[in-house]
């Protein structure tokens, strides 16, 4: 089977690379197939963030930029946007200098994102100094550019997914900060935009291809999926990624789901959101944190943000895996899924159903999980969602636990609990549920109900934590969720904030 050529936009000109594998990784198309070393290998798994590289997509008539992790993102994901290295800040043409004083800024040769990081001396051993350029120029670009300030927390969690080993965050804090204060320089969109338009156009004359597909198109896509079941299924490849980087794992054939339209929206109705599988884990979490404000901090500890720039919603469902921190908080939120074959159709089920063991789902061989749909709070409902990690950022949880308890007149009304980390699946705590409803809500209340979540569970011991700790922990979250809910204030590094120092 043959591929279709990959072309994306750099430095204001179309690349086109022919006879790219399918599972080909985009950090090395740009390492060993273009010579941008630049771009650094780390870990391989989308942790260290030496591998950022900024994505440019036209959304809606804008563009929309991206940081994400060339390690575990397949070269071919990328066709048709525009693509920025380390590399390229310095020679772009179509990055331009804006503002009163354009004479003032004809001896500019670094950008922005770089000048600051010189000026704040943000650059020790200088590996992971590329990827974290990166971030910032996205930084840049998506909020700098459009006149919002960079605050301290802004850009420790747009940061979270880039690890420097020996100079410390204070002096890349403080260059996040420093980047508005420095002569402007701006990508020319509307050229950007213009070029897409053509390379996009030249591709729609090109024949169809068969071991790269990504259908544009739900009917498409099941069509695709009904014609080629053996296909390994991608969206943004945050997990998939690793089976090839780490497992060495060979695919000759990918179905990309993240190209087809409907699984890419974000629809509102009258009583849910419905969430395309394909819709990124930022813009997931946005539409969420939209209904519920408090979940803000819950979402920037998912990974790191060049993570949550790549993976998707659905992808993350659909994985299954029990330490994913998505489907915990979806079964709180009574989250339903649609599955949907071409032969048979829409399903839909709640989420907590779709698993039937490790990694092991209701899905037939045709079926895809094309939208997660979640109902509207309602005024009584209780929100708290809790990660428990060695780390406080870029961490996988050894626990986590959202809690979802309707409370009036002094009583449980309703209770939806989901729990990860302590099961073969992500799981809800439907015994810990019936403890709680028309229960009054009490502290007696929430101390037996703690009880019946620790023998609920069976956690194993790993890496990351024992059985016993994990037990201990559902307990002790749910009596802290108690406490929250009598208006004590949390103390924990959720209320962390970071200020500069001297």
């Amino acid at each position: 089977m043959t591929t279709q050529p990959l072309q994306f936009l750099r430095r204001g000109q179309p690349v086109a690379l022919g006879n790219v594998p399918p599972d080909r990784t985009l950090l090395e198309v740009l390492r060993e197939d273009l010579g941008c070393t630049g771009t650094k290998e780390g870990c391989g798994e989308g942790d260290c963030g030496a591998c950022t590289v900024v994505l440019g997509e036209e959304r809606g008539g804008q563009l929309h930029y991206s940081a994400v992790n060339s390690c575990i993102r397949l070269a071919h994901s990328v066709n048709g946007m525009a693509l920025w290295t380390v590399e390229d800040l310095a020679e772009d043409p179509l990055i331009q200098p804006v503002g009163d004083a354009p004479a003032a800024r004809q001896t500019i040769t670094l950008h922005p994102a770089q000048e600051a990081m010189v000026q704040c001396h943000g650059s020790q051993c200088g590996f992971c100094t590329p990827g974290f350029v990166m971030s910032l120029f996205g930084m840049y670009q998506n909020h700098v550019c459009h006149g919002e300030p960079i605050t301290r927390e802004l850009a420790q969690e747009e940061l979270s997914g880039n690890l420097c080993r020996c100079t410390g965050y204070r002096p890349i804090l403080d260059a996040a900060q420093q980047m508005a204060s420095l002569p402007g320089m701006a990508v020319n969109e509307s050229e950007v935009l213009q070029k897409l338009k053509l390379m996009a156009q030249d591709q729609r004359a090109q024949t169809a291809y068969f071991s790269y597909i990504a259908p544009t198109s739900q009917a498409a896509l099941l069509a695709a999926r009904a014609a080629h079941p053996a296909a390994q299924i991608v969206a943004g490849c945050t997990d998939v990624g690793l089976w090839v980087t780490k497992q060495h794992k060979q695919y000759t054939q990918v179905l990309d789901v993240t190209r087809a339209a409907e699984l890419r929206e974000v629809t509102p109705h009258t009583d849910a959101i419905h969430i395309g599988a394909a819709v990124t884990l930022t813009d997931a979490f946005a539409a969420l944190t939209a209904q519920w404000p408090q979940l803000h901090r819950f979402a920037t500890r998912f990974a790191g943000l060049p993570v949550r720039n790549s993976g998707t919603l659905g992808g993350n469902v659909a994985n299954g895996s029990p330490i994913g921190d998505s489907m915990p908080l979806l079964i709180a939120l009574r989250a339903q899924v649609v599955l949907a074959s071409q032969a048979r159709g829409e399903r839909q089920l709640p989420l907590e159903d779709l698993y039937t063991g490790y990694r092991q789902n209701v899905m037939a061989p045709d079926e895809l999980l094309v939208r997660i749909v979640v109902p509207r709070p309602s005024t009584q409902e209780q929100l708290r969602a809790y990660k428990i990690s060695k780390r406080f950022d870029d961490d996988i949880s050894a626990v986590c636990l959202v809690l979802n308890l309707d409370i009036a007149d002094g009583t449980v009304q309703r209770a939806s609990i989901g729990a990860g980390g302590v099961a073969a699946t992500p799981a809800r705590a439907r015994q810990t549920e019936a403890a709680l409803v028309g229960q009054p809500w009490t502290e007696a209340t929430a101390q037996r109900a703690a009880a019946v979540l620790q023998a609920e569970f069976s956690p194993i011991s790993d890496m990351r934590a024992s059985g016993t700790y994990r037990r201990q922990v559902l307990g002790s979250l749910l009596q802290r969720y108690w406490l929250e809910s009598q208006g004590q204030p949390s103390v924990s590094l959720d209320t962390l904030t970071l200020e500069a120092t001297v």
